[in-house]
């Protein structure tokens, strides 16, 4: 009835963690979406930048705490990413960039990603 050991319940854990960082990052690019063809001025930006702010600003806790699994080089370049994504976020806010263009890229390559990881 139990035959599940360990290791099988912490994979299915950590497929739906993953799960659910995936469908955060697509409701987060819904928004990006829905902010480039309204404008970097109007209420979907301000919406979509703080959604993504909030995301990115628990993706970078996780990936800074010890206790996260993933290799410590893959957890260095995803806070590489975290730090540009944030800050290319505030450059669209100032109005120094006029697209969500290059967010929505990363984005959909971070969401990608971590939907290979559910497989």
């Amino acid at each position: 009835m139990y035959s599940h050991s360990y290791a099988e319940t912490m994979d299915e854990i950590c497929l739906d963690e993953r799960t659910n960082e995936a469908e955060a990052v697509e409701l987060v690019l819904a928004m990006l979406m829905r902010a480039e063809a309204r404008g970097t001025q109007s209420r979907e930006a301000v919406e979509a930048l703080f959604n993504l702010r909030r995301l990115w600003a628990y993706f970078l806790e996780s990936l800074g705490d010890n206790a996260n699994e993933l290799p410590k080089e893959l957890r260095a370049n995803l806070i590489s990413i975290g730090i540009w994504v944030l800050q290319e976020a505030e450059r669209v806010r100032q109005g120094e960039v006029t697209s969500f263009a290059a967010l929505i890229e990363i984005n959909t390559i971070i969401r990608d990603s971590l939907r290979g990881a559910e497989a």
